[in-house]
């Protein structure tokens, strides 16, 4: 097992931001979206690292970006290492396979979560008032049941601290009804997309986000997509509702910590060993299930 990597440290390039999971930077007019093995949860980043993460997410972005290619363009220049400027090229170890150089653009202030699923916040919020971002469903919905037509649920893009969920009215406030619109039926489309061929690999999709910008006056695709940060993945195989379901994504980090002491106001603990591997497992389970490549670890 290869040895995760917490921090970049690309001398001579401006950080353009720090984010929990990846470090961007500037390369001219565009930047260097580079994925750590740090992990999140809760709003923390957690002092543990997992192996092959960052890679895995910056794989299967590359492999969904092409995928959805024909939807929606996305802001994906290259990721190969002997693609990039030359002014990268001593890099090029820490880079290989983690990293993404994209157009920069006017970031859309929206995270458009799309729900196929009833799991995770959505069922809170349904056992308590029988609507998820405003959008009211049939009663008597089980956790994990599939909603009839997927749903696009809206969230404020917090820089510190938590998402919250809004109403499809608060983002038209928010961006323009018709940007508004259009973000929505994207989200839509890119969702069922990736669901269907996500089925004939035997993964249920139940929800994923994603992220907008501008390039100009046209809507692209950025950061990640249908990646096991940014989605719930369950196996198809052992889907049962009424439950809450086995997963191949960070949700397996998440449960951990639910059964700790952790009072989520405090820096968290370290993961145990087990863990840290089970869920390194798990990333790369999902990456091969769904490329059919096992290129990374």
């Amino acid at each position: 097992m290869e040895k995760p990597i917490g921090d970049i440290e690309l001398p001579g390039l401006p950080l353009f931001r720090k984010g929990k999971v990846r470090d961007v930077f500037e390369v001219d007019d565009k930047l260097l979206i580079v994925a750590t093995d740090r992990i999140s949860a809760f709003d923390w980043i957690l002092p543990s690292l997992i192996p092959y993460k960052g890679k895995v997410l910056t794989q299967l972005s590359k492999f969904w970006f092409d995928f959805v290619g024909l939807v929606v363009p996305n802001h994906l220049i290259a990721t190969e290492t002997g693609e990039f400027p030359p002014a990268l090229a001593s890099y090029a170890g820490v880079l290989a396979k983690r990293s993404m150089l994209v157009k920069r653009t006017k970031v859309v202030p929206i995270e458009c979560v799309v729900r196929g699923y009833l799991s995770g916040s959505g069922w809170k919020e349904y056992k308590t008032t029988g609507k998820v971002c405003g959008i009211r469903l049939p009663k008597g919905l089980r956790e994990s049941d599939q909603i009839a037509e997927p749903i696009f649920t809206p969230s404020t893009k917090a820089e510190k601290g938590h998402d919250v969920n809004i109403s499809f009215k608060d983002v038209e406030k928010e961006i323009g009804a018709e940007l508004a619109g259009k973000i929505r039926r994207t989200s839509l489309e890119l969702y069922q997309k990736a669901a269907l061929y996500a089925v004939s690999k035997g993964i249920i999709i139940a929800d994923t986000k994603f992220e907008f910008g501008l390039d100009g006056d046209e809507l692209i695709l950025i950061d990640e997509i249908f990646t096991p940060d940014s989605s719930r993945f369950w196996p198809l195989a052992q889907y049962e509702p009424g439950r809450s379901q086995p997963s191949l994504d960070k949700q397996f980090v998440r449960d951990y910590l639910e059964t700790t002491a952790w009072d989520k106001n405090s820096p968290p603990p370290e993961l145990p060993a087990e863990i840290v591997a089970k869920t390194a497992q798990k990333y790369l389970e999902i990456y091969k299930v769904l490329t059919g490549l096992d290129d990374i670890a």
